[in-house]
């Protein structure tokens, strides 16, 4: 229906597009700008070849996608910009029905996605943060921004030196173990940064919804997807105007790193559903957009919460910041005085242009009471039914 009938498009959504207009590339600029130009605020934008794809889905299912008139509508594509790809590659897709990972912070258990997704990074990020008496520190000041700088350094560096396709992972329970992170949080100065261990940003990319929906059963779903960057790889199909991802940026090119590029491979990837669970029940399903940040994001949720007995709302909204490739960003919610400090401590502190992260959640209270909360960085909502 409303990818048929058109959505008004929204302020943040509005911004970005412009932002990442230059991607869009041949066919694709035909069918995601409307007469040439970026769609304002509040213009109807329509896309009626994916309306015709999701009928097709719905009435067949994933063969509707991945084989017949769609499927060759995107390899006739994707091969005249150059591409290798066949139908026998889009036919052989398969999805894996995978165990997620988990870990305790303060009685809560996080449970977040396995490689080849990042999620081990936020269980890694908290476990570090658990070597701390968080909760005895100003959530807004520099203290607490210093710390998890810090953590997110160190995890961030065992992401990039561990996660990958799920058969190439190296020494996930190692990244797990809380003895590895005792041993990381002993690194950490409590008055002075240090070196990024390794470059943490991939390229700022804008493309990823995340939805979370609790039913009149409580069975919960937290989903997120992404086609990376801004517009992905800017190609589209010819027919049906399926834009085409440019998750291949997320392999490393190092000869031998268990990221490495090769056939047949998962590269690492950034998008990480979580869920908090006590006592064996699911308590809340939630995510947080942003790329690199993600991991991150969900460690300063669980901890806006745990620590500072923050509400769901409160949690999402609270200021961020982010030591991401040795730029402390720190976002305008936070007093001068906090970024002087941090600066003072060695940390290269700026204002982010963008909003760090955008986060959706929904507690499920023990007496079934639903409560949702939507970031405000993100053209988001909470909606009951």
């Amino acid at each position: 229906h409303y990818a048929e009938q058109g959505v008004p498009v929204a302020p943040r959504v509005a911004s970005d597009w412009i932002k990442d207009e230059p991607t869009l590339q041949g066919r694709a600029r035909d069918l995601f700008l409307m007469g040439g130009k970026v769609p304002t605020i509040g213009q109807v934008f329509r896309a009626p070849g994916q309306a015709d794809v999701l009928r097709r889905i719905a009435k067949d299912g994933r063969d509707a996608f991945y084989t017949g008139e769609i499927a060759e509508d995107m390899v006739a594509s994707l091969r005249a910009a150059g591409g290798a790809h066949t139908l026998e590659d889009f036919a052989a897709t398969r999805c894996d029905d995978a165990v997620p990972v988990s870990g305790d912070y303060k009685g809560a258990n996080l449970v977040e996605h396995p490689p080849n997704g990042q999620g081990a990074t936020a269980i890694l990020m908290l476990n570090i943060l658990a070597q701390f008496d968080i909760a005895a520190m100003d959530p807004f000041g520099a203290q607490r921004a210093h710390i998890e700088a810090e953590a997110a350094k160190l995890a961030y560096d065992a992401r990039n030196r561990f996660i990958a396709d799920p058969d190439h992972t190296t020494r996930l329970d190692h990244m797990l173990s809380m003895d590895t992170a005792r041993k990381l949080a002993a690194l950490i100065d409590p008055k002075r940064a240090m070196e990024a261990p390794a470059q943490v940003s991939e390229a700022v990319h804008k493309d990823t919804i995340y939805i979370t929906v609790v039913d009149r059963d409580r069975m919960a779903v937290s989903l997120i997807y992404s086609i990376y960057h801004g517009f992905g790889s800017g190609i589209a199909s010819d027919r049906f105007g399926i834009l085409f991802q440019n998750r291949g940026a997320g392999f490393t090119l190092a000869e031998g790193h268990p990221n490495e590029l090769g056939g047949g491979k998962r590269p690492m990837h950034t998008i990480i559903p979580a869920m908090l669970t006590e006592g064996g029940r699911v308590t809340m399903p939630f995510g947080v957009m942003g790329g690199a940040y993600q991991p991150c994001g969900h460690a300063r949720v669980v901890s806006n919460m745990r620590d500072f007995g923050m509400d769901t709302q409160a949690a999402l909204d609270a200021p961020r910041a982010f030591s991401d490739a040795g730029d402390m960003k720190v976002e305008r919610g936070y007093p001068e005085a906090v970024r002087r400090e941090l600066a003072g401590m060695g940390h290269k502190v700026s204002i982010p242009e963008t909003a760090l992260g955008g986060a959706q959640a929904i507690v499920i209270r023990e007496d079934g009471i639903l409560e949702g909360a939507s970031d405000p960085r993100k053209d988001g909502c909470a909606l009951g039914y």
